[in-house]
């Protein structure tokens, strides 16, 4: 199973393409897509769709995973995370891949086995699950690649839910 994670912003967004065979896991591609907060509006959602689309394209995932995020005050922020959102659910949509949602704490829970793990030991599973030589960074990358092994994880057990 290819798995295309992404860890959704408006001026950072992190990529990560794994791919799970049986109970292994191998890194495919990996990206932090960068927009200007002085670019309008329509490009910077243009380049990250362009990238989303690209990578979907090009790995042919059978599954999207994205970090789902609670805004509780933020509402500028919300709202441009959201246009990062309708450009991962606009290629979704285009090249009918399904998109599963994990918070924080259940990508946590998958990976270190805590729903309290901090960023730091999140990061050092995604190392350690992908054999990679150094922590992925910055944190976006991480992110994205953390959202990606989740969904191979609950995928790999039984009886849990996506």
């Amino acid at each position: 199973m290819v798995v295309l994670g992404i860890d959704p912003g408006i001026t950072n967004l992190g990529l990560g393409v794994v791919e799970q065979v049986g109970k292994q896991a191998r890194l495919l591609h990996a990206e932090v897509v960068k927009t200007a907060h002085g670019e309008p509006a329509p490009a910077r959602v243009g380049k990250l769709y362009r990238a989303v689309y690209q990578a979907a394209a090009t790995y042919r995932p059978q599954a999207m995973a994205v970090e789902e995020q609670f805004f509780y005050r933020q509402n500028e922020l919300a709202y441009k995370v959201g246009w990062a959102m309708g450009a991962v659910f606009l290629v979704a949509d285009q090249l009918a891949i399904p998109v599963y949602g994990y918070g924080p704490p259940k990508v946590k829970q998958a990976l270190v086995g805590t729903g309290q793990a901090d960023k730091d030991q999140v990061a050092y599973m995604v190392r350690a699950i992908l054999g990679l030589k150094t922590l992925p960074r910055p944190t976006h990358l991480a992110d994205a690649l953390a959202i990606a092994l989740t969904h191979c994880f609950y995928q790999l057990v039984p009886g849990r839910p996506a």
